[in-house]
């Protein structure tokens, strides 16, 4: 109970030695600690604009009487500052510090002034040069290596040297144009002749640089192998709004893109039957080299996933000594995953125009009198090139009677297609076309009323119509040229995406 007061929770927490009986702290204080705590209750800086005549008034006054005394009194005077003015300069010493000052030229500033040489400077005969020059040079489209160095200052000889070391560890035609070439120049032995190849360094193709080094016998070449990496890149994403932009958003380069559309064009109508949740999957050539530049080449397998129903195409090549002109197969292209491959026309109808008289019975313009017509005329300007539906060998070419000038093919499978009134024959008998090439131009020959094409297809010898005719054909691959495809699908659908 007795802790509850004041006094007791002072003394509760005092230090040892300070018992309970002892008199209260205030009755103990000296009488210096009394006057001092007097003192400090006093206001000596009142105030003055406020209690005037006061004695708080008067008191504040003495302060400020005091404090201006005191300040008057050890104040140390005032006294005038001196600022001394340099003399003047004139004559050569204001010519000489002009010419060292940094002043604008609206205040006497000069340019091209130096000082004069003291004994100390000893004047030089010649100018020495540099013991080195280091240069670069860039090889232009068709230009050549020799003739690039000449350019950059390299000395004929030399020159002729570098380019024939360079020819030893690659062709300088196949170097690439905008090639740059770092060069090191030495010291000459005077100024009458060039200075000579001390050092040269180029990336001479994609995973080779080459660095020649003059040494004691001469230019040498140190050949530089670089490490590729030639794993695929895989790159796979949705179709969205745009098959375009959505796989240039993916980072697929624009002439890959471009390829990737016309092979899924071969199976699909990009505009009709692709949709916006379809994903694309698209395998381009890739080279990554040790010093971390990255090559993207052309586009090997091409990919849609319909959910339903996926398109999986990849270009395949066979070996050139494999190539059968007769065998669709062994030319190579975009097949399927199951090494089947489908070839279409290049369009429609074998010259861009319209469609003048159509296949069966009609009144002929000229003859007067109803007859069978067996083909298809054509409206076309005069001299459009004509068009191979498909592959195929010329049996004849020439002018024929009514046709006027007349070309025939034969595309196998019994089928044949002939092209009359032409004003001029591209293709000569007995030659193989392939589908989409030029075998002449539209003109009037023969029994023409104008310029058009008169275009007859034949069905084991039959003439039929020709727009009822499908000019694709479809070819397999098989024994081996179907396993090395199979292996070759097997690996680039291990590729991960984005490796």
């Amino acid at each position: 109970m007795y802790l509850r007061n004041d006094q007791g929770f002072e003394l509760a927490g005092a230090a040892p030695g300070q018992g309970f009986g002892r008199a209260p702290a205030p009755l103990l204080q000296p009488t210096r600690a009394l006057l001092r705590d007097q003192a400090m209750r006093i206001d000596w800086v009142p105030d003055l604009g406020a209690g005037i005549g006061s004695l708080d008034w008067w008191r504040g006054f003495a302060t400020c009487t005091a404090l201006c005394a005191a300040t008057w009194l050890l104040s140390p005077g005032f006294k005038p500052l001196v600022g001394a003015v340099p003399s003047p300069l004139a004559g050569a010493e204001w010519e000489e510090t002009r010419a060292q000052g940094i002043a604008s030229l609206a205040q006497g500033a000069t340019t091209g002034r130096r000082m004069a040489a003291n004994d100390l400077v000893a004047p030089l005969a010649d100018v020495p040069e540099r013991p080195s020059i280091d240069l670069s040079a860039t090889l232009g489209d068709g230009d050549s290596f020799d003739r690039a160095l000449i350019r950059a200052g390299v000395g004929r000889n030399d020159a002729e040297a570098a380019a024939a070391l360079v020819a030893q560890s690659v062709d300088p035609k196949a170097i690439p144009a905008g090639t740059r070439i770092a060069l090191t120049l030495g010291r000459r032995p005077d100024r009458t002749v060039a200075r000579p190849l001390e050092k040269l360094d180029f990336r001479a193709r994609f995973d080779l640089a080459l660095s020649l080094v003059r040494g004691a016998g001469g230019l040498t070449v140190d050949r530089k192998p670089i490490a590729i990496d030639s794993t695929p890149l895989r790159i796979q994403g949705l179709v969205g709004s745009s098959l375009y932009r959505s796989a240039r958003a993916a980072g697929i380069p624009a002439k890959a893109v471009e390829s990737y559309i016309k092979a899924i064009s071969t199976r699909l109508s990009i505009g009709r039957d692709v949709d916006a949740a379809d994903s694309f999957d698209v395998i381009v050539e890739r080279q990554r080299a040790a010093t971390g530049e990255t090559r993207i080449g052309d586009l090997l397998f091409a990919g849609l996933d319909q959910g339903r129903h996926k398109v999986q195409l990849v270009r395949f090549a066979p070996d050139a000594a494999t190539v059968d002109a007769d065998d669709e197969s062994s030319r190579g292209g975009w097949f399927d995953a199951n090494g089947q491959t489908e070839r279409r026309a290049v369009s429609g109808m074998p010259v861009l125009g319209h469609i003048t008289s159509n296949f069966g019975l009609r009144m002929h313009p000229l003859l007067g009198f109803t007859r069978m017509h067996k083909g298809l005329d054509i409206g076309a300007p005069y001299g459009s090139p004509i068009h191979a539906m498909t592959d195929g060998i010329v049996t004849f070419a020439g002018r024929t009677g009514g046709y006027g000038n007349f070309v025939k093919l034969v595309h196998g499978g019994g089928m044949a297609s002939g092209y009359g009134h032409m004003s001029r024959i591209a293709v000569t008998s007995g030659t193989r076309v392939r589908a989409g090439q030029v075998i002449g131009y539209v003109g009037s020959t023969g029994i023409s009323t104008g310029p058009h094409l008169h275009w007859e297809v034949w069905k084991n010898g039959a003439a039929i119509n020709p727009r009822t005719v499908s000019f694709a054909s479809v070819a397999q691959l098989s024994g081996g040229k179907l396993r090395a495809f199979s292996a070759k699908v097997a690996r680039l659908l291990a590729v991960r995406v984005g490796g």
